[in-house]
């Protein structure tokens, strides 16, 4: 008979071989570009949302938040999964 310790190392071996995670992304996209409307920073973030979208298979959309030098496109911002 195996020793108990070899069926425990065996199953904690097995189980990430049985875990399966989201694809991501599962829900739309959003970047927060902190400037205003139609500059470099504008262009570059739609350019890559555009990118993003089509090889990603999700909604990505651009959000200008302009004002207070960016503190305001900039504040509150976190990933949420």
């Amino acid at each position: 008979m195996m020793p108990r310790r070899f069926w425990v190392v065996l199953i904690e071996a097995l189980i990430p071989a049985f875990a399966t995670a989201q694809p991501f992304p599962a829900k739309p996209v959003r970047i927060v570009g902190p400037q205003t409307p139609g500059g470099a920073t504008d262009v570059f973030a739609r350019l890559m949302a555009q990118k993003l979208g089509a090889k990603w298979g999700q909604p990505v959309v651009v959000e200008n938040r302009a004002g207070a030098a960016g503190v305001v496109g900039s504040e509150g911002l976190r990933c949420t999964a």
